[in-house]
């Protein structure tokens, strides 16, 4: 992750985003702002809210991490940068990779019907995750 970090023009690498940045990168369960909070004041007990939501958004922006977000939800994020899937529960909201091949013939697609050159595409797939569909009488 430093390496992300010394590519980028404009941004130093403070204590902060070096510990946000590793806490994110050891989970995979694509975590909300105020998780990533609860995670980082175990090392950093002083810092506040605003300070991970600044850094949170700056990295986003930046490319160094991903933020997941879907209408009406809230903000999620990925510490893999690279392109893939994700699946919420429609229950509970929680998000996971979805480990299916990249279908890149989509933007070829989407290019030739409309006006745009397509760079990318997003696609979240929705269910009900383990835990819910235990918790759900048949």
């Amino acid at each position: 992750m430093e390496n992300m970090m010394e590519s980028l023009p404009n941004m130093r690498l403070t204590t902060q985003r070096q510990i946000i940045l590793e806490e994110l990168g050891k989970v995979t369960c694509h975590p909300t702002a105020n998780e990533v909070y609860d995670m980082v004041r175990k090392r950093l007990p002083r810092i506040g809210l605003g300070t991970v939501y600044r850094n949170l958004e700056l990295l986003a922006d930046s490319g160094v991490i991903l933020k997941l977000e879907v209408g009406g939800t809230q903000k999620r994020f990925d510490a893999t940068v690279d392109p893939h899937y994700h699946i919420r529960c429609s229950a509970c909201g929680k998000v996971d990779d979805i480990d299916i091949p990249l279908q890149e013939h989509i933007n070829q697609a989407a290019t030739a019907a409309s006006s745009y050159k397509v760079l990318g595409h997003h696609i979240e797939f929705s269910g009900f995750c383990h835990s819910c569909l235990a918790k759900k009488p048949d």
